[in-house]
């Protein structure tokens, strides 16, 4: 896994001065009052989302014009963020809209292509950083139908296409950047600071004049299922308020995390990455793009494979989330056709497996080695869904489950049916014959009762070896989880940014003594790291490798395990560490 640390996310939420002194805008007396929400009130209206699963994004505005390039040169980075990046003043970026004339936008095909996906819900971008509105907003020119050839509303048509279509409607509003309007928020700058004269404003007129009342706009006239706010730059809980205070104009509205001054809204939005246990007091979604961008650029072939992108949404649904996957439209309203050709492979997916994903909840193990499990509990038992990754070469798949079994088949084939058995170990289920899907396999497990997890300790082997399976592994944090993205049958523990991750395996030893341990490891350079059991602890270190998917078998150090039963052995990091890509822990006892 190769970390994009250096790439600066358009959604994620931007550090920012923020103003030690905030005028408090007026409060509109107009607004309904909001009433204080009851659990099962909640419940009722996140109903329709936690069944859904799976949502587009759609990132579209005046960018798709430059799609990237500025006065012949190719800007680095994501392409909506251009204006940003380059830096282009405001009047040439306006000009931009002149071109910008979507004559081959068809809201039904888009419509049809997103159902066709399996998604449930569409979210577009109704404003982005640039100002542009894809609306006709009554409170400026910097709109769709003044400022372009086209003239016409986009987001109209298209919520009525989606709801002629069972699909849920969602817009996305850039609250505090604005780029193009005087006093909009700027990544990366204090208030007042621009790249050019036209910046110059207020942030809190453009609050008022600009930000609070197109978010009535949107809410009044598109009417959204979803509103969903974006990089609550310099804003304070006295800037956010006016804007959380509109939600009650469109009862049922499913809001985000990112509208700022600790409103926390009804989801968590981790971005371009699936959280390693995803968040358990919390709904939440992940929104990804299919390329390496959101808005279009016209270079950017970096696409992901289908088989990312599957495992990408039962990984994510595994763990409770949903998956918010991104197209990028053109400047002509097209939508790219790698984009169509992968929503269209996954649809044909969900087609056959779509019960294994829409309404499930998330595993109620920890993830095995070779795919990913969702449930469904009803009052006489639970379904478990297996989405087989890896067919295992045994056929053998282990659950750490307590339940006795009632029936064990093929989703795709209910004639194909395994054996499926209760044990010490937990459920073993044995598979027979080929894989039939070469992404994703679903097999469908009943169970009695509701799932039970069971603590597994890893054994120790005659000889005295112990290995410490990628499989079995506990990891702790947000971004660090385990992959087979370099070899299906070696994974490995991976998107391990963040210092403060760790990982651990629980075990028993029969056979006391001095272990060496080792392991397989990629990186780019030098990193860090300890490992402990118990009062035992060693401080390891690897040299690099020289990139994340070149994996070399390093001994990392000796202990002394004294005492035989469980004990449990942990990786962290350490001062000097950087990233890493680690394989199974191998104990091996030393003469």
């Amino acid at each position: 896994m190769k970390p994009t640390l250096t790439r600066l996310p358009h959604l994620a939420v931007v550090t920012a001065t923020l103003a030690t002194l905030a005028l408090i805008l007026p409060a509109h007396a107009e607004e309904p009052a909001q009433a204080e929400e009851t659990r099962e009130q909640r419940d009722a209206r996140m109903e329709w989302w936690r069944e859904a699963k799976f949502g587009m994004f759609i990132h579209w505005g005046v960018y798709a014009v430059p799609a990237g390039t500025y006065k012949g040169k190719q800007i680095g980075g994501i392409g909506e963020w251009i204006m940003r990046r380059a830096p282009i003043p405001v009047s040439d970026y306006k000009a931009f809209a002149r071109q910008f004339n979507p004559v081959k936008y068809d809201p039904e095909f888009w419509a049809e292509l997103a159902k066709e996906a399996g998604m449930k819900y569409i979210v577009i971008t109704s404003k982005h950083h640039d100002g542009f509105a894809l609306f006709d907003s009554k409170v400026t020119d910097w709109d769709i139908v003044d400022a372009t050839p086209y003239g016409k509303d986009l987001l109209t048509p298209l919520a009525a296409a989606a709801r002629k279509r069972g699909l849920k409607f969602g817009t996305y509003y850039s609250q505090a950047q604005d780029w193009t309007h005087p006093g909009g928020a700027k990544a990366g700058m204090k208030e007042g600071q621009g790249w050019c004269e036209e910046h110059k404003g207020n942030f809190d007129d453009y609050l008022k004049t600009i930000a609070v009342p197109q978010v009535r706009e949107v809410l009044t006239t598109i009417k959204p299922d979803i509103l969903w706010w974006d990089t609550p730059t310099w804003m304070t809980q006295e800037r956010a308020a006016p804007l959380h205070d509109l939600i009650a104009l469109r009862p049922g509205l499913i809001t985000n995390n990112r509208l700022g001054g600790g409103y926390r809204g009804d989801t968590e939005t981790p971005e371009q990455h699936i959280p390693a246990t995803g968040y358990k007091d919390r709904d939440w979604e992940t929104c990804m793009t299919m390329n390496g961008t959101w808005g279009y650029k016209s270079y950017d072939h970096n696409w992901k494979r289908v088989e990312t992108l599957i495992h990408n949404l039962v990984d994510i649904v595994s763990k409770g989330g949903n998956y918010l996957l991104n197209v990028g439209p053109t400047d002509k309203g097209e939508i790219p056709e790698p984009s169509i050709e992968r929503l269209r492979a996954v649809g044909q997916w969900m087609k056959v497996n779509g019960e294994a994903i829409y309404g499930t909840t998330a595993s109620p193990c920890r993830r095995p080695a070779w795919g990913r499990v969702t449930t469904k509990q009803d009052a006489s038992g639970a379904t478990l869904y297996l989405h087989v990754f890896n067919w295992p070469e045994d056929g053998e798949l282990h659950l750490p489950l307590g339940n006795e079994t009632e029936s064990c088949a093929l989703l795709a084939d209910a004639a194909r049916t395994f054996k499926a058995s209760s044990g010490d170990r937990g459920v073993t289920v044995q598979l027979t014959g080929a894989a039939p899907d070469p992404i994703c396999s679903v097999v469908k497990l009943r169970i009695k009762g509701e799932p039970s997890a069971i603590a597994c300790l890893i054994p120790q082997k005659a000889n005295g070896t112990v290995v410490l399976a990628v499989a079995e592994v506990a990891t702790h944090g947000e971004k660090i989880q385990v992959e087979s993205k370099y070899d299906k049958k070696k994974p490995n523990i991976g998107f391990w940014l963040n210092a403060k991750d760790w990982a651990e395996w629980t075990f028993e030893i029969t056979k006391p003594g001095k272990f060496e341990i080792s392991s397989e490891i990629a990186s780019t350079g030098k990193s860090n790291f300890t490992i402990a059991c118990g009062r035992a602890k060693v401080a390891a270190s690897v040299q690099g490798t020289g990139s994340y998917e070149s994996f070399e078998k390093a001994v990392l150090g000796q202990f002394e395990i004294k005492e035989k039963g469980k004990h449990t052995l942990a990786v962290r990091p350490a001062n000097g560490w950087s990233a890493i890509n680690l394989r199974d822990v191998v104990l091996t006892p030393v003469e």
